[in-house]
């Protein structure tokens, strides 16, 4: 399907449905931020309500909060914040394999319930099509809980999100994935907020050498930093900056991964041992 056919896709699903008023679940990141922009469009004109739903948790980068502030308020959203705490009541504290299912079925249900209390009968969240092809539990709840997912509907790509973004001038439209701090360990792992925390400060302190995609990954006392290997040469001429940061986090070793960024790169095992 062509770009235009699935813009049209897009329009015709949100049109329908900001009839009513709508949540939506609001990460900040650049596919919420599309979907938010769109139907807070539809929604002016039919003069209904959008809420931007935040869940601010600390399974997630410092920074999101405030990103996510701060572009809901460009486009004029009536943005909420749901405090939750994942680590001690979603049931994930020793990293299940289906850690995502159970986050975002406790996400979603927090989301549920406040979209209630706003009178909102809808509940829009930002998945695509890209979604479908790497391991994704998560996407399970939403369906169990009856959560929308317009651009996958409209067979929206990441690559035709981020066109979109691009051509609705959207602040966030290259801003990498910030997925939930607790990829960055195997699963099995004891999840800790000092662990996490640790890693936060870590990938935000490489960011400062103005990479793009930043991961630290935690094996035991190692933490591997993963990033686009167009960057390596950055990362060996800071190389004793770097080490000496790290090691004062608490890592013994640093490590450098040749294969470079792969989102899910902590997924490997899993999708083998389900055959994909």
């Amino acid at each position: 399907m062509l770009f235009e056919e699935k813009y049209q896709k897009l329009q015709e699903i949100i049109e329908e449905d900001t009839k009513n008023d709508i949540v939506i679940a609001f990460s900040g990141g650049v596919d919420s931020s599309v979907l938010l922009k769109t139907t807070v469009a539809h929604a002016k004109k039919h003069g209904t309500k959008v809420y931007a739903i935040t869940a601010n948790t600390e399974l997630h980068p410092m920074n999101d909060l405030a990103v996510a502030k701060k572009v809901a308020k460009e486009m004029g959203a009536d943005h909420k914040v749901l405090q939750i705490n994942e680590l001690a009541d979603a049931d994930i504290t020793e990293n299940p394999v289906d850690r995502c299912y159970r986050c975002k079925k406790f996400l979603f249900t927090g989301i549920q319930n406040m979209a209630k209390e706003l009178g909102a009968a809808i509940i829009y969240d930002g998945t695509n099509t890209d979604d479908l092809k790497v391991y994704r539990p998560g996407l399970k709840a939403l369906e169990e809980l009856g959560v929308k997912s317009p651009l996958r509907l409209a067979e929206f790509s990441k690559e035709d999100v981020r066109k979109l973004a691009a051509k609705e001038q959207i602040s966030v439209a290259s801003r990498p994935s910030a997925p939930c701090l607790a990829t960055r360990f195997p699963y099995g792992t004891t999840l800790t907020l000092e662990d996490m925390e640790h890693v936060d400060k870590g990938e935000n302190f490489l960011k400062k050498y103005d990479l793009y995609n930043v991961r630290i990954r935690v094996q035991g006392d190692t933490a591997r930093i993963e990033v686009d290997t167009k960057y390596f040469d950055k990362i060996m001429e800071n190389r004793e900056e770097i080490v000496d940061y790290l090691k004062g986090l608490g890592y013994s070793y640093i490590a450098l991964d040749l294969e470079g960024f792969r989102s899910g790169s902590m997924d490997i095992h899993v999708q083998k041992d389900k055959g994909e």
